[in-house]
């Protein structure tokens, strides 16, 4: 098992930050969802996702493309780091144009000992403000791991989990084939370094996967972005995902989503039918 106690004094940490949406950012994030955008000043599902990215210098690139471990979060030593899921309400729209004040905060540092070792989960929550007015807030768990032990196989690899009963098919369904020009945009908007999304090379001889990854954070966003498309007039005030397996480029992703009498309830699904996320929308 990790010591934590290296970690202890990083629980409570906080860190205050200011960015900016710009609307052509927005309007780059429309056309990844391949989306008419929805007002001049209005922001896709999720785009504060755009914001507050770090300019790591080049050098401070560890050799995932991830930036050295440090800075804000602890410096797990563990290699692989995932978005595991989150939790988000949202009080009022984002606008592009305005600045955006975050406070964010470390609530908690774990660990679990999973099915292929240690795992280290860390929990931070963040506020968003514009003009002095709260926007949302958002709590992120993310996961790390040691790298994988055993060689890849056809299939998943060293991320393959065990076969699982398919879910039902959603009231709603649309099927998309994520590709690599779309995750080098997605990459691109978010600043994102990290090789699993562009080198398939590096996906597949290091890391043990079959392909490149899709973003976990772009499969939270296909699936909110596949209910306001059903549902255009309602106002979003919760979102919940939780990751369950990685989706791959050159496979379909199919998103699923049925109504509830809160919002909806949605999930994406790899071409073997597995659930690769899950979500639950909140509206009015």
């Amino acid at each position: 098992m990790t010591d934590l106690s290296e970690y202890a004094s990083w629980t409570g940490r906080r860190e205050e930050t200011e960015d900016t949406l710009r609307a052509d950012t927005a309007l780059g994030l429309s056309a990844v969802l391949d989306r008419a955008p929805d007002g001049p000043d209005a922001a896709p599902p999720l785009a504060h996702w755009l914001c507050f990215l770090p300019r790591t210098p080049h050098s401070d690139l560890g050799p995932d493309g991830h930036p050295r471990r440090g800075g804000f979060l602890p410096p797990v030593r563990l290699l692989r780091r995932m978005w595991a899921g989150g939790d988000l309400c949202f009080s009022e729209p984002l606008r592009t144009g305005v600045p955006v004040h975050r406070t964010s905060l470390i609530a908690d540092v774990r660990e679990r000992e999973g099915r292929s070792g240690p795992l280290v989960f860390v929990t931070v929550d963040h506020e968003l403000r514009q003009e002095g007015v709260l926007v949302l807030t958002e709590r992120q768990d993310i996961v790390y791991r040691a790298a994988p032990s055993q060689a890849p196989a056809a299939s998943g690899g060293a991320h393959e989990q065990p076969e699982e009963e398919p879910p039902a098919p959603g009231t709603w369904q649309r099927a998309l084939l994520p590709d690599p020009v779309m995750l080098f945009r997605y990459s691109a908007l978010t600043f994102n370094a990290h090789r699993i999304h562009y080198d398939r090379t590096y996906a597949q001889l290091e890391e043990g996967y079959p392909g490149l990854v899709v973003h976990g954070p772009l499969t939270a966003t296909l699936l909110l972005d596949h209910y306001v498309r059903q549902r255009p007039g309602a106002r979003v005030t919760g979102f919940r995902f939780r990751g369950l397996r990685p989706a791959f480029d050159g496979r379909k992703l199919t998103l699923h989503g049925t109504p509830t009498t809160t919002g909806a309830s949605l999930y994406a699904a790899d071409d073997r039918g597995r659930t690769v996320m899950n979500a639950e929308v909140d509206a009015t």
